[in-house]
């Protein structure tokens, strides 16, 4: 029989409101929650020491990916299933993807998340577990890494983004497509994942600022992130991967400096380099910026922090990011 090593992070699928006793369940009690016999696989339950989603800390995530990537290829197990919060579920499966490597061809990697909690009526958690583990050992995801699993519904950890956080079904891929559907205990494909990202090597580094760019944003503000110890930093603009001129200057000094500067949107955004952009968009790249690559500003940051895991600053961002 299969087996699927499932950590838990507590949080909201987790959440027992009880007014006389609220407490947060065991990784076992959430096993119990869902019917033995619809179960596809032997399930070994871990508790992780993790806080709350929204106050996720970069230790936890790389705890997270390492976990996810040792179990597959040191311990055997045919597939692992994380419990994680809602809020930041979607950055930790993008750097449990980023790390998996080899893992991710050994078998299936999922996380799942709430919005209610336990014991609310018609909580939604035990279904998302159940339905994570038939998609962990169905071959249909082998090669997919780290995959988000609500609502059965399938998401590629680098596509899916928390757009409802009111929801059960909050989570989406577009506008790409869903990877595909749990039904009737397998995994119904819908579409191919995306290509398999640059194997990491090394640590990641924790220390990468987010910055949301904004009509007459001052320069000083990147300047301040790096006296306060951030090894790289990653713009939110605006449109194709716009930040105002107002910033060419820093972005130049920072990057003289060895400290890469990569430039992301709000909006969906083309994949293609940010300097392959039409003329008058993607300027900062004239002053030494990186882009994203079609990345939201959170996954950005995850990758900026997996590409300076070797050491290496400016250059070995750039090169890396080209073959994302």
């Amino acid at each position: 029989m299969n087996r699927v090593l499932m950590p838990a992070t507590g949080d909201t699928l987790a959440y027992v409101r009880d007014p006389h006793r609220p407490r947060v369940a065991t990784a076992a009690e959430l096993l119990r929650a869902i019917p033995a016999d619809t179960l596809p696989a032997q399930v070994t339950v871990e508790d992780v020491m993790a806080e709350p989603s929204w106050d996720t800390s970069a230790a936890t995530l790389l705890t997270l990916a390492c976990r996810a990537r040792s179990s597959l290829l040191e311990d055997s197990f045919d597939g692992v299933v994380i419990s994680h919060g809602p809020d930041t579920v979607e950055e930790t499966a993008f750097l449990v993807d980023l790390m998996a490597g080899p893992a991710a061809s050994r078998g299936g990697i999922i996380l799942t998340t709430a919005t209610r909690s336990l014991d609310e009526l018609s909580a939604e958690g035990p279904r998302n577990l159940a339905s994570s583990l038939t998609a962990a050992v169905d071959p249909a995801l082998l090669g997919a890494g780290a995959v988000v699993c609500v609502d059965d519904c399938l998401h590629a950890a680098r596509w899916v983004t928390h757009t409802d956080a009111t929801s059960v079904a909050g989570f989406s891929s577009a506008p790409y497509p869903q990877l595909g559907r749990v039904l009737r205990g397998r995994v119904e494909p819908i579409s191919p994942p995306p290509v398999r990202p640059p194997e990491a090597a090394g640590e990641p580094e924790s220390d990468v600022a987010l910055i949301k760019t904004y009509p007459g944003i001052e320069p000083a503000l990147l300047t301040a992130v790096v006296d306060a110890g951030a090894r790289g930093i990653v713009l939110e603009g605006t449109g194709q991967g716009n930040v105002p001129v107002g910033l060419f200057t820093a972005i130049g000094e920072l990057t003289e400096g060895d400290i890469p500067v990569v430039v992301a949107s709000r909006c969906r955004t083309s994949t293609a380099p940010l300097e392959a952009m039409p003329l008058g968009t993607g300027l900062a790249t004239k002053m030494g910026a990186i882009g994203a690559r079609g990345l939201s500003p959170v996954k950005a940051r995850i990758a900026l922090m997996v590409a300076l895991g070797t050491g290496g600053g400016v250059q070995a961002a750039r090169a890396w990011f080209a073959r994302l």
